[in-house]
């Protein structure tokens, strides 16, 4: 599959690369770090980083500005997105020809070529293979391209704390630190927290909650995120915050949006992506995210998170 993609980057003259909305940085590197190594290893092409922007990730990557007729003739590339309705700008359909890359579970196979590796740690290493297998045939990595592959990594496997993390996610970490960029910046950047979400930290350590000894959860309304000046995004990234409570199998977070409901859903070992897989969402078998609209759902959620718990101690 990598050589056929290869083929189509360079069939096209214009490539315009997505990926999935609310991006993490996996989303932004792999869409990014593959956008820098098309552009360095042929500088005559036109490549386009596109979709809405994410503030606390602004630092990676900033995104172009591309018109619905530049699609026209084009070859789109959407990186780390498992589900069609989850690709940040629907344009994306307007393209010639379409490529998936991704290492999520492959429940939606669209697009006309799938490159889709479960056993990836991100889907930044899998462009990182991708740039492996094609640099004895004109591939070009630089260090902003590192950067951002580098930032994928980081983020998807939780600074290499996760268990998808592999020998091989540690050996590309060091092939890419090795172009030359500050993997300290890079830290520093993904995870510096400001004072108002260290103080809501603090509220959902208070008020989060245990069912059947291996359930958590907590919903943040829109008026607590209001009180700490917090908004749906920044509240996300504290997703992780009690999951090292003793006992804990899963937990979710519930945060409010003015029209919706975020659903963050993990594990350390129940299945939690066909319960996001229910409610409009994906992801991974132990991170996935979802989203409802009425408070009523988030008990259908929690009931579905009980059920999966129980059945996998009971395994």
């Amino acid at each position: 599959m990598k050589e056929e993609i290869l083929n189509k980057i360079k069939q096209y003259e214009r490539i315009i690369i997505h990926r999935h909305v609310r991006p993490d940085p996996d989303a932004l590197g792999s869409q990014g770090g593959l956008a820098a190594i098309i552009k360095a290893s042929f500088p005559e092409k036109e490549v386009y980083a596109v979709g809405e922007e994410e503030d606390s990730l602004i630092f990676l990557n900033k995104m172009d500005t591309v018109e619905d007729d530049m699609y026209r003739g084009s070859l789109v590339i959407i990186c780390d997105t498992a589900n069609s309705p989850r690709v940040s700008d629907t344009r994306y359909t307007l393209g010639e020809t379409v490529i998936k890359i991704d290492h999520h579970p492959n429940e939606d196979p669209y697009g006309d070529l799938v490159w889709v590796d479960t056993a990836a740690s991100s889907t930044s290493e899998m462009i990182m293979d991708f740039y492996l297998y094609g640099a004895d045939k004109g591939l070009k990595l630089n260090s902003n391209a590192a950067k951002l592959l580098y930032a994928g990594i980081i983020g998807d496997t939780g600074r290499f704390l996760f268990s998808n993390t592999t020998e091989k996610t540690h050996r590309y970490a060091a092939m890419l630190i090795e172009t030359g960029f500050a993997p300290s910046e890079i830290h520093e950047n993904l995870y510096k927290i400001s004072e108002k979400l260290v103080r809501l930290n603090g509220y959902v350590l208070q008020h989060f909650s245990i069912v059947d000894e291996c359930v958590g959860f907590i919903h943040l309304t829109e008026e607590t995120l209001k009180n700490y000046d917090a908004s749906a995004s920044e509240a996300s990234l504290l997703v992780n915050s009690f999951s090292h409570v003793e006992g804990l199998l899963a937990w979710v977070f519930f945060v409010d949006e003015p029209d919706q409901i975020r659903v963050r859903l993990r594990s350390k070992g129940p299945v939690v992506n066909k319960i996001a897989a229910k409610f409009n969402g994906g992801g991974h078998p132990r991170a996935s995210g979802a989203t409802i609209y009425t408070k009523e759902e988030t008990q259908s959620v929690l009931s579905e998170l009980r059920k999966a718990c129980i059945e996998y101690k009971t395994k």
